[in-house]
């Protein structure tokens, strides 16, 4: 079992930055590609962000490409999501994921509680 734990969420006002953390409780995180998700009020969550094992290879929803930048330390057992150039319409809750495939499964095994992101306009 793969305890993951998200952190950084906040209030910021629109162009500004964040970055957000996952931390999980697994030593051998290395083995898990890691992803983000978000889910806007009233909305299904959708898929920012995946990071593959090594840290090679990374994929960014359209919506996010160019601002966000998904990134792993596998010594600190943390993966990050750096958000730049934030939008009112990046304001969901922000999911940290875990799943051993590469590439990224439709639905990934391991899932943390969330952290609030809102951005102002």
């Amino acid at each position: 079992q793969v305890r993951l734990v998200e952190s950084g969420g906040g209030l910021v006002q629109a162009g500004g930055s964040l970055r957000l953390s996952c931390a999980a409780s697994e030593r051998t995180v290395s083995t898990y590609a890691m992803g983000w998700f978000r889910q806007a009020p009233g909305k299904e969550r959708v898929f920012v962000a995946a990071i593959s094992r090594s840290g090679g290879s990374t994929l960014h929803a359209v919506s996010v490409r160019g601002r966000f930048t998904i990134s792993r330390d596998n010594a600190k057992n943390t993966v990050y999501l750096q958000m730049n150039s934030l939008k009112p319409e990046d304001t969901a809750v922000y999911y940290c994921a875990a799943d051993s495939r590469w590439p990224p499964p439709d639905i990934w095994r391991y899932w943390g509680q969330g952290t609030q992101v809102t951005v102002s306009s």
